[in-house]
């Protein structure tokens, strides 16, 4: 990117919109043409920005968008998104107003929902996606709830239209593994068979990006691709299980500045606590980014960042606005050379997984923790 465009900011993020649009129709191509692809967008677009990934989305061709809450929901409007919008996450009964004025579904998983919506007071029905638990133990109705469920879905046919069914997988990420998410299979379709006895036939929906790699009998009506389409693996066993099949390109690279060098004589310590100490006389680089930014802190002392095409190693603590790197094979560097903490290109510097291994954490959490106030680049 040229340097002008990032004028003004010590840390940046660039997003590949041609790895954006590969991805797309990777996931695509390994689903019937009339199942749908809902692109999920929820919290920040797992790091990669609300709107902007949103937009992109859109012009490629997805069928909805999900989003976490009625909030981002409505931000997506209010920025002129189109696409219809599904809510995964719980919404507020003060909230389904504003979702049913903005043509926002909203997912329903407990039958306290339900009540809050048989007492609205709006004039315009609320569209819903019932989300059932067949074996992820967090939200959606057992099996055991259908009957009540039915009856009370029917009484509140004038408030609300139910347009969709859903589950989560809970273990569909080891192909290794497979008889607990084919369970899972199985009652599903038993809700299914419930739902379309009584007279609804709403859209069904039950994979996420794991799943639709490894379940293609679970495509059924539409997919939920979330991760894959910022070209990250969901686990390493569906890598090892794929990779030999489509290759998914990452789209985020995380950039930052040198913002000041010097050398540190031996025996010198660094940071907070003083929990590292060089043995020798050392070239440091200080760069202005640290845990607040989505730079863990598990990875003190042990981080890695790539400086011309360099490695540099985090010496001492992460603190909360900065970094010191061990720039000590660097030549020539100065401040204002740019560091990459984490790149995109595939088998060049250190990637969110590397990242997040290094961390002994997970990439999702690694992305969605980038700060959403860093400006992001689609480019």
């Amino acid at each position: 990117m040229k340097k002008e465009l990032r004028s003004g900011l010590r840390t940046w993020i660039e997003i590949d919109t041609k790895s954006i649009a590969h991805n797309y129709r990777v996931f695509r191509s390994m689903i019937p043409k009339q199942c749908k692809y809902l692109s999920v967008v929820k919290s920040n677009a797992y790091g990669h920005g609300l709107v902007d990934f949103a937009r992109e989305a859109e012009k490629l061709g997805a069928d909805y968008l999900g989003v976490d809450s009625v909030v981002e929901g409505l931000t997506l409007r209010r920025e002129g998104i189109k696409l219809p919008i599904l809510v995964l996450g719980y919404t507020l009964p003060e909230m389904v107003e504003e979702a049913a004025l903005h043509d926002i579904t909203i997912s329903v998983s407990h039958f306290e929902s339900l009540l809050a919506l048989s007492k609205r007071k709006g004039d315009k029905k609320i569209s819903v996606h019932i989300k059932v638990d067949t074996g992820m133990h967090r939200q959606g109705f057992f099996f055991e709830d259908r009957e009540r469920l039915m009856k009370e879905l029917k009484k509140l046919s004038a408030v609300l239209s139910v347009d969709g069914l859903y589950t989560h997988f809970a273990a569909a990420k080891n192909p290794a593994f497979p008889a607990y998410t084919v369970g899972q299979i199985d009652e599903f379709k038993q809700w299914i068979t419930e739902f379309k006895k009584v007279g609804f036939s709403p859209i069904v929906h039950a994979s996420a990006t794991a799943g639709t790699i490894l379940f293609p009998q679970a495509h059924f009506d539409m997919v939920r691709i979330g991760i894959g389409q910022h070209g990250v693996w969901p686990a390493r066993e569906v890598r090892a299980w794929a990779e030999d099949k489509f290759t998914l390109k990452p789209t985020l690279t995380w950039k930052a500045i040198i913002s000041e060098v010097k050398v540190i004589p031996a025996g010198g310590k660094i940071g907070y606590d003083l929990t590292e100490t060089v043995t020798k006389d050392t070239k440091v680089g200080v760069c202005p980014i640290g845990y607040w930014h989505g730079f863990p802190r598990a990875l003190s002392a042990i981080g890695k960042v790539t400086i011309g095409g360099c490695t540099a190693k985090v010496l001492g603590r992460v603190s909360m606005d900065m970094i010191v790197l061990d720039v000590s094979n660097v030549e020539k560097v100065k401040v204002g050379d740019e560091v990459t903490l984490i790149d995109s290109k595939l088998g060049s510097g250190i990637s969110a997984d590397d990242m997040a291994g290094l961390a002994d954490g997970s990439v999702y959490e690694i992305l969605t923790r980038v700060n959403p106030l860093i400006k992001r680049f689609y480019i």
